[in-house]
């Protein structure tokens, strides 16, 4: 960085405190090569790692957000990575998004569907569906209800408070995220239980 210059690199606290294990499950679950579609990247703390962990695949990192996509492609060069590509606009929540992306074989969603309402999570996971490869493997991170329920105080604590941002947000019920996505044509291949009552959905396309 040369003088004058000022880092874009953002920190997000809850990426640092579950992109290993994130990490550790896509490296079990992914294809070993082939394009790998990266949805709401955030601050591209998640990317790098799971690039430098995975490098048979060409990383594809995507955020609605000009900001993040600085943050991004700032720690993308911190990091020296080669199989990264430039960080992309893609806002999931509109309709039709998946129609402009090429086919990818792994496809991960981190910590979005709580941020968006009921018919912009529906959206996304229609995408997700239309863009994986036959054989595809998509992830699907954050917290869920369980049976129209939050699992803790903290969780309760933190969907009541997006729900007074905006009532449209907030937690969605793994059950309807499952069957959302096995709709769309997806086979559900498990449930992960994570770190903070989080879970992790993999889902494949015959």
């Amino acid at each position: 960085m040369s003088a004058g210059q000022t880092d874009a690199r953002r920190s997000a606290p809850a990426a640092l405190r579950n992109r290993e294990d994130i990490a550790r499950e896509l490296v079990r679950l992914a294809p070993r090569a082939g394009r790998a579609l990266e949805i709401a990247s955030g601050s591209g703390e998640h990317v790098v790692r799971f690039a430098a962990l995975m490098p048979g695949l060409d990383w594809h990192p995507t955020d609605p957000d000009p900001d993040q996509r600085a943050s991004i492609a700032a720690w993308t060069a911190a990091e020296g990575l080669s199989n990264v590509a430039p960080p992309r606009a893609l806002d999931v929540t509109r309709p039709g998004w998946a129609a402009g992306e090429a086919p990818a074989g792994l496809v991960v969603l981190v910590n979005l569907l709580h941020l968006v309402s009921d018919e912009g999570a529906a959206t996304a996971l229609d995408g997700i569906a239309r863009v994986l490869a036959p054989g595809g493997i998509a992830a699907v991170y954050g917290p869920f209800l369980r049976d129209g329920e939050t699992t803790s105080e903290g969780d309760a604590a933190f969907h009541a408070s997006l729900r007074a941002r905006d009532p449209a947000i907030g937690y969605k019920d793994v059950v309807w995220a499952v069957s959302t996505l096995v709709a769309a044509g997806l086979r559900h291949v498990e449930t992960v239980r994570m770190p903070a009552n989080n879970l992790l959905l993999a889902f494949e396309k015959r």
